[in-house]
This record gives structure tokens, C-alpha cells and sequence, in this order.
């Protein structure tokens, strides 16, 4: 199993650098960012330096979406960090939220997001694709390589996933809900003539090492908020006792009455009061290194090829270093 650490841009740059510095001497193989131009720094300026300050380190954003840049400049971004680095980047995908709702925008549609993944991948690694009627390519790239990996919940985003993206992100650690999901992916896989195994799951969620549970808990409850922005989408759109969606992921967010972005994944976000323990619990992997073993071995289980640290929270250091020394190893058998 792969492991990534996730942070948000906040400044300093210098900061954000170091702590991917550090994960990648603690053997985490991926370094991902938000991305959200009003709320943080912009991601693509960073990856240059931490992509200078790394060796072998992959980087991306956990996740970028199609609308807040036009698709060549997203594929031109990539395809010159690559070839100043040697093919070192990820490109995490989904509609939008934080980046699109904040600066008063809706999230993309699927069929736009279907239609930016053929393109940013194409362009990126060197091809012609169409980009608002225009067909293009980017004459200069050489030997690009740019896997496209989606973010989904729902249904018909999790067979877009299947049908059109080199990787799946799952922004939860429920083991239950992590089958659900990675086999509607590999379901819409095959279905498309496409090899199911070749999909990348990666899941990503706040991970918080220690004894003193109720605090982690109070640490990582904020992710349970931002979660539930992505199942109120669903809700909406298929109703809460559909079928479609699994009730073990809709039920927690009946208390839910609004979101305030400027706190968007921090810990003690006001708006995630709703969350109870038990979905902080299922979502994230808290308490004693024994524990994130145990959880990750029942994820790995499932299917999942990389595990990503959402490391938002007072221990970030000392999260990083115990994965390093204790949990990573572990996962090596």
C-alpha cells in the first residue's frame, strides 16, 4: 500500500514544502494539495518547489475540477512540472466544491467532467483533443505521462470513474462503504471493456495517532462536515431513501443546516457540530498506531492501493513521523 499526505496551501509556502519534505523521508510516496484559489495559496506554484525540494515524491491536487481554469492551462501546468521533473504529477478531479461554491459558482456537470478528463489527459501527455469546439495540442510535450484520477460518492459519478479515469478517490475510510463504492467503480470498468484492477483506489481521510480519542475526535470532526457537502448533493439529487445511495452514508447528515466555507476543512469548524462520534469514528482512522494497522490492513483488503493522510489538524509532525515509523512499515508485509 502507497501512502500520501494531503495538506491545504495555507501560507507560508515554505511550510506546506517542508511537511512534504518530511512524509516523503517517513516513505509516503504521494504529496497532495487542496485547491481552491480564494481560500488558499495557488497548489501549482508549490508543486514546483516541493517537486525541487523532493526526490521522488508525486504530486497533485486532492482535487482540481474543471472549471476553475480552462483545460489547456490545467494540461499545460502539468505537462511543464512534468517536464522540468520527470513525469512526477497526479491530477485529482471532481466537480468542484470548495473552488467553485466559494467564488459563487455551481459544480461542474458529470458530462463536463467526463469531457475535461479525455482532455486534460490527452493534452497533458500529448495529444489533440477538443477543448470548447477548438481542437488542440500542445505541440512541445514530450514523453508526457498524466494519470487522471476522480473523486466520487454517487452513483453515476462512481461510473464516470469506472468509465473514463486511471484512478478512484474516495474521501472516507469506512471499510463498508469503501466496498460499495470500489466495486461500482469496477462494475462501470468492465462494463466499458476496460481492466477493473487497473483502477488506483485511493482513499483519504484524516488520520490522528494517539491515545487520547476524544480529542482526536474533536481534531478530525470537521472532515465528517465536508463529507457531508458532497451527500447533501446526493440527497438532493436522488432523494434520502432512493437506493441509490447507502443510508450508512446518508443518515448522519439529517442535523445538517448549513456550511461556512471559511472554515472549510479545519479543525473546530463550526458548522460540522452535527457529525457525531460514530461517523468520526468510521471516517478516519484515530487512536494508537495498532489501530490504523488494523484498519488499513481491512482497507488494503478491499482493494485499496493507497492510503492519503488529510493531516488538518494540531499533530502534524508527530502524525507524519509515527506513520513513518511505525504504521507505513506495517503495511509493508
Amino acid at each position: 500500500m502507497d501512502f500520501g499526505l494531503v495538506l491545504q496551501t495555507d501560507p507560508p509556502a515554505s511550510r506546506v514544502i517542508s511537511l512534504m519534505k518530511r512524509a516523503e523521508r517517513n516513505g509516503f510516496t504521494h504529496g497532495w494539495t487542496f485547491d481552491s484559489a480564494v481560500l488558499w495559496q495557488e497548489p501549482f506554484v508549490i508543486y514546483s518547489q516541493i517537486l525541487a525540494n523532493t526526490t521522488t515524491l508525486e504530486v497533485g491536487p486532492m482535487v482540481t475540477n474543471p472549471g476553475t481554469r480552462t483545460w489547456e492551462v490545467t494540461a499545460s501546468t502539468f505537462a511543464t512540472l512534468n517536464d522540468m521533473y520527470g513525469n512526477r504529477t497526479v491530477c485529482g478531479i471532481g466537480r468542484g466544491d470548495s473552488a467553485m461554491r466559494v467564488a459563487g459558482r455551481r459544480p461542474n456537470t458529470l458530462a463536463r467532467l467526463g469531457e475535461a478528463i479525455d482532455a486534460i489527459r490527452d493534452l497533458a501527455e500529448g495529444r489533440e483533443a477538443e477543448v470548447d469546439g477548438q481542437r488542440m495540442r500542445l505541440p512541445w510535450v514530450r514523453d508526457g505521462r498524466l494519470p487522471v484520477w476522480m473523486a466520487a460518492y454517487g452513483p453515476k459519478a462512481l461510473a464516470l470513474t469506472g468509465r473514463k479515469a486511471d484512478g478512484f478517490i474516495l474521501q472516507l475510510a469506512d471499510p463498508f462503504l469503501t466496498e460499495w463504492m470500489v466495486k461500482a467503480v469496477r462494475n462501470a470498468a468492465a462494463e466499458a471493456g476496460r481492466d477493473p484492477d487497473a483502477i488506483t483506489v485511493c482513499v483519504a481521510a484524516p488520520a490522528y495517532v494517539g491515545d487520547d480519542l476524544a480529542h482526536a475526535r474533536e481534531q478530525c470532526r470537521w472532515f465528517g462536515g465536508m463529507v457531508g457537502n458532497h451527500v447533501a448533493d446526493l440527497v438532493a439529487r436522488y432523494g434520502e431513501h432512493s437506493g441509490m445511495v447507502p443510508e450508512a452514508l446518508t443518515e448522519y447528515i439529517k442535523g445538517r443546516e448549513g456550511y461556512d466555507y471559511s472554515h472549510h476543512g479545519r479543525a473546530g469548524n463550526p458548522s460540522t457540530d452535527f457529525v457525531p462520534d460514530e461517523i468520526v469514528d468510521r471516517f478516519c482512522l484515530l487512536g494508537p498506531p495498532e489501530a490504523h494497522i488494523e484498519k488499513l490492513r481491512a482497507l488494503r483488503d478491499l482493494g485499496v492501493d493507497q492510503f492519503a493522510v488529510y493531516d488538518m489538524h494540531d499533530a502534524q509532525e508527530t502524525t507524519i513521523d509515527a506513520y513513518g515509523a511505525e504504521i507505513i512499515p506495517a503495511l509493508g508485509d
